[in-house]
């Protein structure tokens, strides 16, 4: 029985590289993405390669549309054995307006993909990762989501003001902690993974200034999506180890 992978937000940037990579190791990827023209270019992309992707569309913020990419899945699989939750915005980066501190609509926008998506999908997809003899799911945050990070003058990101994004990513990993007590006594895995500053769309300003292409920050993501059995659930890591929560 070959091993599935569903990637949300995979139709470009990280997310098809995280496919792309558990694609060559021999895992069937599913990418997903909510406009159908990119997921069928991204599995045909991915097939080109050798790869064998197949592709769902999938609006993370709803829950509808997760409960129907899960249903398709079961039908098709069976089961999922790793979820590798990616999909994620920054529209402050972009929102116009005079706020003091937060963009109403912007700070929506963000709950609705970076978190409750994250939620959306995992309590969908639960069924069939819990069919699976050793599933994983990876959740892609951010260190700028760190509490501790965010207080300590001596970190680079204590200067960094988004409140919405931080907070979601800080929303995330708790959601990591949680559902890892939760599964603690199956065979699945949870992770929440920074993959560091990447050349991707999520602000004007990654494609030129980020230090990693889309391939090298896949990696880590791709290390939590093959943990080994012993592994310990619900840690947060970068490239470097773990990130303080």
């Amino acid at each position: 029985m070959s091993r599935t992978v569903l990637i949300t937000g995979s139709t470009g940037g990280l997310g098809l590289a995280v496919a792309s990579a558990l694609g060559r190791s021999g895992h069937t990827v599913i990418v997903s993405g909510r406009t159908p023209g990119r997921v069928a270019s991204a599995v045909a992309e991915l097939q080109a390669s050798g790869i064998d992707a197949d592709g769902r569309v999938l609006d993370v913020s709803s829950f509808e549309s997760a409960r129907c990419a899960a249903d398709g899945l079961r039908a098709r699989y069976g089961h999922l054995d790793v979820l590798v939750n990616n999909a994620g915005i920054l529209p402050e980066a972009t929102a116009a307006g005079d706020v003091e501190f937060i963009h109403p609509s912007a700070a929506a926008q963000t709950f609705a993909t970076n978190t409750l998506g994250a939620l959306y999908v995992i309590e969908a997809m639960l069924p069939l990762l819990r069919r699976s003899d050793a599933g994983r799911i990876v959740n892609v945050s951010s260190t700028v989501g760190s509490l501790r990070e965010q207080e300590d003058p001596q970190s680079q990101y204590f200067s960094m003001i988004v409140p919405a994004y931080q907070a979601s990513k800080a929303a995330l990993n708790s959601i990591t902690i949680g559902l890892s007590k939760l599964l603690v006594d199956s065979p699945i895995k949870v992770t929440s993974v920074c993959p560091g500053y990447v050349q991707t769309d999520l602000t004007p300003g990654n494609k030129t200034q980020a230090p990693l292409t889309a391939a090298e920050a896949a990696e880590v993501v791709v290390r939590a999506a093959l943990l080994p059995d012993t592994a310990t659930s619900g840690t947060f890591v970068d490239a470097g180890g773990p990130v303080r929560w």
